[in-house]
C-alpha cells in the first residue's frame, strides 16, 4: 500500500525552472493550434502506451482495479485530450462581437490569449485524470506548466514524473514531487494562473497564496453533495447508480453521492435493492475484500473513516450492509447506514470513503431546506419521474452540478462545464470551459469610421453635443 513521500524543496531549483518558463510562456502566445495539438498528440499516446504502468501505479497506490483505472483515469484523460484535438483550432478564433448604438463605426472581438505560466496542483483520489486532464487544457490555451501531484500516491507520482520528463522540456512543463513544504514553494512564486483540485480547507490556503500575486485561480474542490430519492423514482437504477457512483474508488471521490434522502415509503424496497446489487458487485456483506473494490489511500484516511463509523454507531446508527474495517489493509467494506443522529460526525464532514448514510423523509420541502442550509455542494442528484419535483429540486437549490436519475456521469461529459459554487469551487473545467479557464478573453476594439470621436474632444462639450447625447440616452 502506499506511503506518502517526503521531500525537502530545493526551491532554488523550482526557482529555475519557473524563470525559464517565462521566456517560454512569451514564445506561445503566438503558437498555433497545429503546435499545441502535436503536444496533446503525444500526451494522449504516452498515456495509453502506459496502461500497464498505471495499473500497477494504481494496485500499489491503493489497490485501484484495473477497470477503474481505464474507467476513471485513462478514459478521461484520453477523451480530454480528443476533444482539443478535434476543437482546438475553433476555440482558438477570435469571437466577433456586435457593436452597441453608442460603438457604431468600430469593430470588436474577443481574442483568447495564454494566461502565461500555471501551476496546477492534483490530488491523490484520481492523480494521473485529475493532472493530465487540466495539463491538456493548459496546453490547448498555449501555457507553459508545472505540475505538482499528490505525494499520497506516490507510484502515479513517479511514473507521471518520467513521462513528462520524456516528453516535455522543463521550460515548457515540469513536474515536482513532494509534500506541502513542495507545494508551499511553488505557491510563493507569482503565477498567472492556478488550477487546484482538493479539499475546501486547502483550496483556500490556494487562493490566499494567490491574492499576494493576484493570479487568476480554478479551484476544483468538494463538498457533501445530497441525492433525493423521491415515492415515484426508479428504485432499480437508483441502486444502481448510486452504488456505482458511491463505492467506485471506495468512496474516495469528490462527486460521489455523500448521503441519501429517500422518501420513507420507499427506503426499505431502495435498501434491498442496493445491498443486492453491492453483493453482486463485491461480495456478500463486503467479506472479504474483493478485488474489483479499491482500498482507503492510507493509514490516516482508513482510521478518519473508521472514526466516523464508530462515532456513528455509537450515537445509535445502524450498519444495514457491510461495516468491516481492517485498519492494516486501509480496508473498509461498502456500508449503508440509518438511523444516524443529526450530530453524528459523518454528517457534518465530507465523507470521502465507502460509507452511505441513507436517512428516510417525509415531506421534500424538508429536505431542499437542510440542503440548503449546509454549504453548497459540488454535486447534487435526484432520482424521480415528478417532474414537477425534480423541477422543484433544480429550482430551489444550488450546487455545481446536478444529474437527473443518473449520479457521478456529469463529469465525463466533455460539453458540460464541471466545476463547483462557493464552498465547492471557483470555475469550470473540460473541453471549452477548461480552454478558458487557461485563457485571457481579451477585449480588442477597432476604429473604422471617426463616428465615435465627438465624445471625447477635449475642452468643455459644445451645447450641442450635450443636446445630442442627452437625446440620445433618452433614446436607448
Amino acid at each position: 500500500m502506499s506511503t506518502a513521500v517526503s521531500f525537502i524543496p530545493n526551491t532554488a531549483r523550482i526557482r529555475e525552472v519557473f524563470e525559464k518558463q517565462q521566456k517560454t510562456a512569451l514564445r506561445l502566445r503566438t503558437s498555433s493550434a497545429n503546435e499545441r495539438i502535436g503536444k496533446i498528440r503525444r500526451l494522449r499516446d504516452a498515456v495509453l502506451a502506459r496502461a500497464e504502468t498505471w495499473y500497477r501505479a494504481g494496485q500499489a497506490d491503493f489497490k485501484k482495479p484495473r477497470a477503474e483505472v481505464d474507467l476513471a483515469e485513462i478514459l478521461p484523460v484520453v477523451t480530454e485530450a480528443n476533444d482539443a484535438i478535434k476543437n482546438l483550432a475553433s476555440w482558438m478564433k477570435p469571437t466577433s462581437v456586435m457593436p452597441t448604438l453608442l460603438m457604431a463605426g468600430t469593430t470588436s472581438y474577443v481574442k483568447y490569449e495564454p494566461r502565461g505560466r500555471c501551476l496546477i496542483i492534483s490530488p491523490w483520489n484520481y492523480p494521473l485524470n485529475l493532472t493530465f486532464g487540466p495539463l491538456v487544457s493548459a496546453i490547448a490555451a498555449g501555457n507553459t506548466a508545472i505540475l505538482k501531484p499528490s505525494e499520497m500516491t506516490p507510484h502515479f507520482s513517479a511514473e507521471m514524473s518520467k513521462l513528462v520528463a520524456e516528453l516535455f522540456p522543463e521550460d515548457e512543463v515540469a513536474i515536482f514531487e513532494g509534500d506541502a513544504p513542495v507545494s508551499q514553494a511553488l505557491l510563493e512564486l507569482p503565477f498567472d494562473h492556478i488550477f487546484f483540485t482538493g479539499s475546501p480547507a486547502i483550496g483556500k490556503v490556494v487562493m490566499a497564496a494567490a491574492a499576494k500575486h493576484l493570479a487568476s485561480v480554478t479551484l476544483e474542490l468538494g463538498g457533501k453533495s445530497p441525492t433525493i430519492i423521491d415515492a415515484s423514482a426508479d428504485l432499480e437504477l437508483a441502486a444502481q447508480n448510486i452504488s456505482f457512483g458511491k463505492f467506485a474508488n471506495a468512496g474516495q471521490t469528490c462527486i460521489a453521492p455523500d448521503h441519501v434522502f429517500v422518501h420513507k415509503s420507499v427506503k426499505d424496497a431502495f435498501v434491498q435493492r442496493a445491498r443486492e446489487v453491492l453483493e453482486k458487485g463485491y461480495g456478500k456483506d463486503g467479506s472479504p475484500p474483493s478485488p474489483h473494490f479499491a482500498h482507503v489511500v492510507n493509514a490516516r484516511h482508513t482510521a478518519r473513516l473508521k472514526a466516523l463509523l464508530d462515532d456513528a454507531k455509537a450515537k445509535g446508527a445502524r450498519v444495514l450492509h457491510g461495516g468491516q474495517v481492517d485498519e492494516a489493509d486501509h480496508y473498509i467494506a461498502p456500508t449503508l447506514l440509518d438511523g444516524i443522529a443529526p450530530d453524528a460526525k459523518v454528517m457534518q464532514e465530507e465523507i470521502f470513503g465507502p460509507i452511505l448514510p441513507i436517512l428516510p423523509f417525509d415531506d421534500l420541502d424538508d429536505v431542499i431546506a437542510r440542503i440548503n442550509a449546509e454549504p453548497k455542494p459540488l454535486a447534487l442528484y435526484v432520482y424521480s419521474r415528478d417532474e414537477r419535483a425534480i423541477e422543484k429540486v433544480l429550482n430551489e437549490t444550488s450546487s455545481g452540478g446536478a444529474c437527473v436519475n443518473n449520479a457521478v456521469v456529469q463529469f465525463i461529459h466533455g460539453n458540460l462545464p464541471f466545476g463547483g459554487v462557493n464552498n465547492s469551487g471557483i470555475g469550470n473545467a473540460h473541453g471549452h470551459y477548461g480552454f478558458r479557464a487557461f485563457s485571457h478573453e481579451r477585449a480588442v476594439l477597432k476604429t473604422q469610421l471617426k463616428m465615435t470621436a465627438m465624445l471625447y474632444a477635449p475642452g468643455p462639450f459644445p451645447e450641442k453635443l450635450r443636446t445630442l447625447v442627452n437625446s440620445f440616452m433618452k433614446w436607448l
